[in-house]
């Protein structure tokens, strides 16, 4: 069986995040860098059957830049067999859907029976990744999950829903998103980091993966940017025997109450 655990290097939600006003686009040196927390937990659930399954591959998948290497070897790490890195210059500033079309070419070629994701990153926050690779290479897709069963097959899990949770049933070759209700990813060990030096590292070019970069044309164009404004400052209530009056004409003049 092999798993594909779609991994990405985002800037650290605690650091700085800024955007470049004239393109648009994340400046990506700006902090930190780190491997995509819930992409570590979708890695989590694939080790972790991994262990129990023997037989069983899990490949970390990635498209970006050449430096991301570094947060992706992350994944080789905390357990997994290999990685494969979609590094092209032509990739720079790819949208959703072009995004999406150069995912599913390398995972056309991976053969994959389960490929993991989580839900939404932390940088872009399209949420949409997962569902269109299922639909490029016509699999089922089961989104959002907050648990995950393997077993003969088949993919089980449960997700919230409205007013309670449903159960879903999926069998393989399947496109899976979990939510950060899943357990927390391991740390990568000292053994497993002089371990992940010697384990496979694929770097593909468009050209490798038979995606004419000449014809990747973003769908989506930012058409403007700006700076979030300075944050106001808040009404102040002091108590002066009058508290609950002042709050309640504040939550009527806000349409509130």
């Amino acid at each position: 069986m092999r798993i594909v655990v779609l991994v990405k290097e985002v800037p650290d939600t605690y650091g700085a995040r800024k955007l470049d006003l004239e393109t648009g686009l994340a400046l990506r040196d700006a902090g930190d860098k780190v491997l995509d927390e819930v992409g570590e937990r979708a890695l989590e659930v694939a080790i972790s059957y991994a262990e129990s399954a023997p037989g069983t591959e899990v490949v970390a998948l990635t498209a970006g830049p050449e430096s991301a290497a570094n947060s992706v070897r992350k994944a080789l790490a905390m357990g997994a067999d290999r990685a494969v890195h979609v590094a092209d210059d032509a990739l720079a500033g790819a949208d959703l859907t072009l995004t999406s079309q150069v995912l599913a070419a390398a995972l056309a070629d991976l053969s994959a029976d389960l490929i993991l994701a989580g839900n939404v990153s932390t940088d872009g926050s399209g949420g949409v990744i997962p569902a269109m690779i299922a639909e490029r290479l016509g699999l089922a897709n089961v989104t959002a999950l907050d648990s995950v069963e393997l077993a003969e097959g088949v993919l089980r899990g449960e997700r919230a829903a409205d007013g309670g949770r449903s159960k879903v049933e999926a069998s393989l070759p399947v496109v899976a998103s979990i939510t950060e209700q899943l357990p927390d990813p391991r740390f990568a060990s000292l053994k497993g980091i002089m371990a992940a030096k010697k384990k496979p590292y694929d770097t593909l070019s468009l050209a490798s993966l038979g995606v004419d970069a000449d014809a990747l044309v973003p769908r989506s164009i930012m058409i403007a940017v700006a700076e979030h404004p300075p944050r106001e400052a808040g009404v102040k209530v002091v108590d002066s025997g009058d508290a609950g009056h002042q709050l309640a004409e504040f939550l009527a003049r806000k349409g509130l109450v």
